[in-house]
């Protein structure tokens, strides 16, 4: 097939450089083949230290030292390339870079978090049924091989999947409240493990840690252990009718976002989305309704 040319939209994210190496770089370990990526818009947020602090290093190392040519306008990269990354590390920003680039009609991988509100995930994808686009979002935790390995490897006897418990670092955004900013991370482990049908989820938050639990219509139960204190590694504890199992996910030594480009590759090569979106949108769900419950107090139904 040929190569796939790949356009980059907001540079203010460590994504987009690792995301090039691993992409462009035939040499590197986890090479991921099939694309390249040859166009990027800066974009940024001016409200948000951690996006506009970054997007001008990233925007020299993209042209210097990949190659990348850089642009003026998501319109732009949507002209010059096959199939777009949406890379804003600013959920607020992500409808109205779509509503730019949709018209185009190309595939577009959404970085986490997909929206920070449930009407803006909802719009995001009205506006790609309406212009025909194929569409996916998802954190690199979903295909993490140190998880992905241990859901391939359990054996019939060990049962069904009763329950998993999840658990990352979650530092704050002030913009991107509660799980939005890194606690997705572990929110897409949870979804992963446990699928759609979560129905209601109760959180209890302090300083130093999150805890949601979460409630599927079928009776299985899931949790999110957030961590701003203590170690910061990502893993989880898979609980299986007859057996559990233990899924380290950060001592793995592939790369997270080999296995998410992979998936996203893939996507953009036969047109199949891998995640079905209105899985998707019950996970900004969730995590919209983990912040109200973290706030409240109360029990929230999604």
């Amino acid at each position: 097939m040929n190569e796939i040319k790949l356009g980059l939209i907001s540079l203010d994210t460590s994504h987009v450089i690792a995301f090039s190496q691993l992409l462009n770089h035939k040499d590197h370990a986890y090479h991921v083949p099939g694309a390249k990526v040859v166009v990027g818009y800066p974009g940024g947020s001016a409200d948000m230290h951690s996006s506009y602090s970054r997007v001008e290093g990233y925007t020299n190392d993209l042209r210097d030292n990949f190659g990348v040519t850089i642009v003026d306008s998501p319109e732009a990269v949507a002209e010059q390339c096959d199939a777009i990354l949406l890379e804003s590390v600013d959920g607020r920003a992500h409808l109205e870079l779509f509503r730019k680039i949709a018209p185009y009609g190309k595939p577009v991988f959404v970085d986490k978090p997909f929206a920070i509100t449930s009407a803006d995930a909802q719009a995001i994808v009205e506006l790609a049924r309406e212009h025909k686009v194929t569409l996916m979002s998802s954190s690199s935790l979903r295909y993490a091989a140190g998880l992905t390995e241990v859901l391939e490897k359990a054996k019939e006897e060990d049962g069904a999947i009763i329950g998993v418990d999840c658990y990352g670092p979650t530092p704050l955004e002030e913009v991107m409240p509660g799980l939005f900013t890194y606690g997705i991370h572990a929110v897409e482990m949870l979804y992963s493990v446990m699928g759609p049908g979560c129905v209601e989820v109760s959180t209890r938050s302090n300083a130093d840690y999150d805890l949601a639990v979460g409630i599927w219509k079928d009776g299985r139960v899931g949790t999110v252990r957030g961590n701003r204190k203590g170690n910061f590694r990502f893993g989880a504890v898979i609980h299986r009718e007859k057996s559990t199992q233990f899924a380290d996910v950060s001592a793995h030594p592939k790369p997270f976002y080999a296995g998410l480009l992979e998936q996203v590759i893939t996507m953009f090569q036969t047109g199949i989305e891998p995640i079905n979106i209105e899985e998707t949108l019950e996970l900004i769900r969730f995590i919209e309704a983990s912040n109200e419950s973290a706030l409240t107090g109360q029990t929230v139904r999604l």
